[in-house]
């Protein structure tokens, strides 16, 4: 198993797509990138932490590999809206990877870039590529949100 940490807007949805990829073996939501230890869901909508909400990924590499991911995270959001996703605005809901190494670094450069120069978006990507440090669990209502909920599709950006 190997572990790739994306966030894309509100981590729900992303959660939910993520949790039907082939290959994704578990998921779960939390807070990374700021300065706060330990957050809370309001101290991250209180705007002050600097974390955005994410996704942590555990995913077999013989049947999906990093690539694989960065195309469905792709697909699963607008990459091209500086902080916001839908009606979600702040840098909370920032789009952003979040590299554990060097190798997941380059690869996401190299998929920044096809992606820009596709042409697949009328805006340039503003994916940010930041080192991954702590990954905070969210609170537990927060994990399988959408399906506690018995919503099996999530939105698109």
């Amino acid at each position: 198993m190997e572990t790739a940490i994306f966030a894309a807007g509100c981590f729900w949805g992303v959660e939910l797509n993520f949790s039907k990829v082939d290959g994704v073996k578990e998921t779960q939501v939390g807070y990374i990138g700021g300065d706060t230890e330990d957050p809370t869901y309001e101290e991250i909508c209180g705007k002050t932490t600097g974390h955005a909400e994410a996704i942590e990924i555990k995913y077999d590499p013989s049947v999906i590999g990093y690539e694989g991911l960065l195309e469905k995270l792709w697909e699963f959001h607008d990459p091209t809206t500086l902080n916001r996703q839908g009606p979600d605005q702040g840098k909370q809901y920032r789009s952003a990877i979040f590299y554990l190494d060097e190798l997941q670094k380059n690869i996401a450069e190299k998929s920044i870039a096809a992606l820009d120069a596709s042409g697949k978006f009328q805006n340039p990507v503003v994916t940010s590529l930041e080192v991954a440090d702590k990954f905070w669990r969210a609170e537990e209502y927060h994990q399988k949100y959408l399906e506690k909920k018995g919503i099996t599709i999530a939105c698109v950006s």
